[in-house]
């Protein structure tokens, strides 16, 4: 599927007539970006887990120190008691016993007694030698955990500055030619040759899908609103979450500009960096940038439902990885050429787009 993927944005860039326009320079480092962010989130997360391991290594060993300074004091009454019955020159039991003279069946208890006791001893020497093994072998474990978190903070902060290197120069590209690509925004043939892009992708994603087994996206035949649509998805309208919080100033069905179609999805003003989240479960059949979204992701829901988000800074997920309910996917941004920090999201069926705010639940 990834494969089939791959070749189909290079179908689409091959079948691109448009001049190159100012907005394409920003796609290598906005690129570069969202590989940079998706990396130090991987290390971050990393670096979490390995910190819990030393937590619990450390827990681990703590108890374990416990268990052997009873086992020590257990072994040093043991070795005490033997000691002053060596230095009274005594017999030891076993011999004095069986050299006692006394009732043969009683002196037989006692010696069973006496082997029982010290079988136990050794037993306590053993645990106490497997103890003291567990508890090298924790240390050990320990410092290469420590090793290895090391390493991660190393390269976190080596991910962190490239993040940084990274955005300085997007910006650098976008101040330079802003002028540019605020006039090439405004171009009502731009907006449309846009939609019109997305539109074919979408239209191919979903030849794609048709042929996926267990896709479900040829059985569908009517739109969401007529409620003939079936599966998981077609169930939640209404009980949607928008995928980030933020201020609507881009509405479904509205005029961007004069004279240029309406709107196909929503626009949610947002802080840049906040986390995009997956409106429902799904797949990841598109994770690129593209011209006039940015870097944007595509999640089929299946059933032909597909959730749409653009204008991020990063894809936290790539074509393939499966999602959940409220994981997050993506990072707010501007990339793109957009001038507001913000998601564009959009919801479609059956390759359609319908207004995404009729299936949220906005409180």
């Amino acid at each position: 599927m990834r494969a089939r993927i791959e070749s189909l944005k290079s179908e689409l860039e091959g079948r691109e007539s448009d001049r190159r326009e100012a907005r394409d320079a920003l796609r290598a480092s906005e690129t570069a970006i969202s590989a940079a962010n998706r990396e130090l989130r991987a290390q971050e997360a990393g670096a979490r887990e390995a910190r819990a391991a030393i937590a619990q290594l450390g827990a681990r060993r703590s108890l374990q120190e416990r268990t052997l300074e009873a086992q020590q004091e257990a072994l040093g009454r043991l070795l005490a008691a033997r000691a002053v019955a060596a230095m009274s020159g005594s017999t030891p039991e076993f011999v004095r016993l069986a050299l006692s003279g006394e009732d043969l069946a009683d002196t037989a208890r006692r010696l069973h007694y006496l082997g029982y006791v010290s079988r136990d001893a050794a037993r306590t020497i053993d645990a106490h030698r497997a103890g003291l093994a567990e508890l090298a072998r924790l240390k050990e474990a320990t410092e290469d955990k420590a090793r290895e978190l090391a390493a991660l903070e190393t390269e976190s902060r080596a991910a962190r500055e490239q993040l940084l290197k990274e955005r300085r120069e997007q910006r650098r590209v976008f101040e330079q030619l802003s002028g540019e690509i605020r006039s090439t925004r405004k171009q009502m043939k731009t907006l449309e040759a846009d939609e019109a892009r997305l539109a074919r992708l979408v239209e191919e994603i979903g030849k794609l899908l048709v042929t996926r087994p267990g896709a479900g996206h040829a059985r569908v035949t009517a739109v969401p609103e007529s409620g003939a649509a079936t599966g998981v998805f077609s169930q939640m309208k209404g009980s949607l979450r928008l995928p980030v919080r933020g201020e609507l100033v881009g509405r479904y069905g509205a005029q961007r500009s004069a004279g240029t179609a309406s709107a196909k999805g929503v626009f949610i003003r947002a802080a840049g960096g906040e986390s995009v989240r997956a409106v429902a479960a799904g797949r990841v059949v598109y994770a690129d940038w593209m011209r006039g979204f940015g870097n944007l992701l595509i999640v089929d829901h299946g059933d032909a439902f597909l959730s749409i988000y653009g204008n991020n800074e990063s894809l936290l997920k790539q074509t393939g990885d499966a999602v959940t309910l409220g994981e997050a996917v993506a990072t707010v941004g501007q990339s793109g050429g957009n001038e507001e920090t913000g998601l564009y999201f959009e919801l479609r069926h059956l390759g359609r787009p319908f207004d995404p705010l009729s299936w949220v639940k906005l409180k």
